[in-house]
């Protein structure tokens, strides 16, 4: 009757007061304008969606972090973000990035110097510590979690870190681990709650397991099974039979390893890819396979390497060897900054005058890097002076090459008209005809320049002063002629062009330039003769 009353009244609280589904809190989420309400909710969410969808619930966190940027305390806000995803990701034993968030909780309580959420995160960074064996660092959180306790006068917070120093002494000092777990099992007798008197019993019995203790060892796995079908969590109920199975293992009762490990797998279903799933099917591997059964053997194997993947083991220890490093070295690093701290008032004035010497010298440098961008900047400006200069030279080059080239051209046609005309006129009988040629011919011939390349060097040297000056003076030997192809090879003219200018032969024109290197006295045949001229050059600009 009681029972049936004790129903009644939780189905009638439900009906009453109904719990709002996650979707409810989705729709609410998108309502809300007040950045730390969202963030309450969203990490609401993220811990309902974590054993259902746990991507989803990954997003929230994300938007939980997201949302916790934009508060006023935005630090404080991100702590409490970085805790609640420690506690997700710990769920699901990602252990690497469970120590990553609390690491960064910590960081922030520490900051701010708030000892009830620093205890929390120390004793949280203790479990993991321990998860991942490495004892020094856990019982170094656990002793600080202990200490804070012990003063506060708070029993069933004390027990459950009592019983938590007790396991990570387990695998160091037995007899440590039997001390912490006795005074746990003191206070659990005085609470009488039933969930943390089956941890503390259950790990008794490993305890005394290890120490091949096998009295007390039942004794203590007899209490623990006693206890088991009060209410008490499904996760206890799957620790107690791995417990059990993982003793009865090493006591060679494969039957009884095979039954409470598969009584484990029951009750563990939600978390079937965490380690103790990964170490359940191993032990179920390993009674199998004593048992010759090795069909059940493969089976369970397969299903131990697939956890393992899954959980990727080798990368986590990497990241957990990474992030302890990387704590060590920021413990040190803050050593090292007190032990400075203390000298630094010494050395203080010192400090002042090189840092008064050092920014003097970084004015001088200044002084210096920008002289020396002037003088750059000076040098390019030269520079491109000096290139505009040669484009324009080089333009006027090509303008009293083309002005040569086209007068040549010119009076060649007229001397062919010319000629052609006198031939004409020999030909024709018509005195009028022959009168009307002459006259043609008269203005052909007054139109006709005779003296091309003297307006050549006129125009020559008001592009390239004293050009000629200087040749007359060198060499007062030349002859015109020779003053011309010293004009044409100062422009960079081949044989070929000069030859098309002045109407010579080509053999001419090289005869010609052998005569010019003996006048210039140029025995070295790798001397280029326009080479040679052109380092008149610098005297004539």
């Amino acid at each position: 009757m009681g029972r049936l009353l004790c129903i009644f009244f939780i189905f009638t609280t439900l009906y009453i007061y109904p719990q709002p589904s996650t979707k409810e809190w989705i729709d609410s989420l998108n309502t809300i304008d007040n950045h730390e309400k969202k963030v309450d909710l969203a990490l609401k969410i993220a811990s309902q969606l974590q054993d259902s969808d746990w991507d989803r619930a990954i997003k929230y966190v994300e938007l939980a972090e997201t949302e916790a940027k934009k508060t006023d305390k935005a630090d404080l806000a991100l702590a409490k973000v970085y805790l609640s995803a420690g506690e997700i990701y710990s769920s699901k034993d990602v252990l690497d990035i469970t120590l990553q968030y609390y690491l960064k909780a910590y960081e922030i309580y520490k900051s701010n110097n708030i000892e009830d959420e620093i205890v929390q995160v120390e004793n949280n960074l203790a479990i993991t510590y321990g998860k991942t064996n490495n004892q020094e660092k856990a019982l170094k959180y656990f002793l600080n979690v202990y200490r804070y306790q012990k003063s506060k006068n708070q029993p069933e917070k004390l027990l459950k870190i009592l019983n938590n120093i007790g396991t990570t002494y387990l695998g160091k000092s037995l007899d440590s681990s039997l001390h912490y777990y006795h005074k746990a099992d003191a206070i659990a007798k005085k609470l009488k709650n039933n969930t943390l008197t089956v941890y503390v019993y259950t790990n008794l019995a490993r305890a005394y397991s290890l120490k091949r203790d096998k009295k007390n060892a039942d004794l203590y796995f007899e209490k623990a099974f006693l206890l088991i079908d009060t209410p008490i969590d499904d996760s206890l109920k799957a620790f107690v039979f791995e417990s059990f199975s993982e003793y009865n293992l090493q006591e060679k009762k494969l039957d009884k390893v095979i039954l409470n490990a598969k009584k484990s797998l029951e009750y563990s279903q939600g978390n079937l890819f965490g380690f103790s799933s990964m170490r359940l099917n191993k032990m179920l591997y390993e009674a199998y396979l004593q048992m010759g059964d090795y069909k059940n053997a493969v089976f369970y194997f397969q299903q131990f390497n697939k956890i393992s993947d899954s959980i990727n083991i080798e990368q986590k220890a990497v990241n957990l060897e990474r992030i302890k490093l990387e704590q060590d070295y920021k413990v040190r690093s803050q050593i090292r900054t007190l032990v400075e701290e203390k000298t630094r008032f010494k050395y203080y004035v010192v400090g002042l005058i090189l840092v008064i010497g050092i920014l003097t010298l970084i004015l001088l440098l200044i002084r210096y890097r920008n002289r020396n961008i002037t003088n750059q900047l000076e040098k390019e400006k030269l520079k491109a002076k000096q290139q505009e200069l040669n484009q324009s030279l080089e333009a006027k080059n090509m303008v009293l090459v083309g002005k040569a080239m086209a007068e040549i051209h010119r009076t060649d046609n007229i001397n062919e008209i010319l000629t052609d005309l006198k031939k004409i006129k020999l030909k024709t009988a018509n005195k009028e005809l022959q009168q009307a040629i002459d006259i043609v011919l008269k203005r052909l011939e007054k139109d006709l320049n005779a003296d091309i390349w003297k307006e050549f060097e006129i125009s020559f040297e008001q592009v390239h002063k004293s050009f000629f000056d200087k040749l007359t003076i060198d060499y007062p030997t030349l002859t015109p002629k020779e003053r011309r192809l010293c004009a044409l090879l100062y422009l960079d003219l081949t044989t070929k062009e000069i030859s098309q200018i002045t109407g010579q032969s080509f053999k001419s024109i090289e005869n010609a330039r052998t005569r010019l290197r003996k006048k210039f006295d140029l025995t070295n045949e790798k001397v280029n003769l326009s080479t040679y001229l052109n380092s008149f050059k610098g005297d004539l600009l």
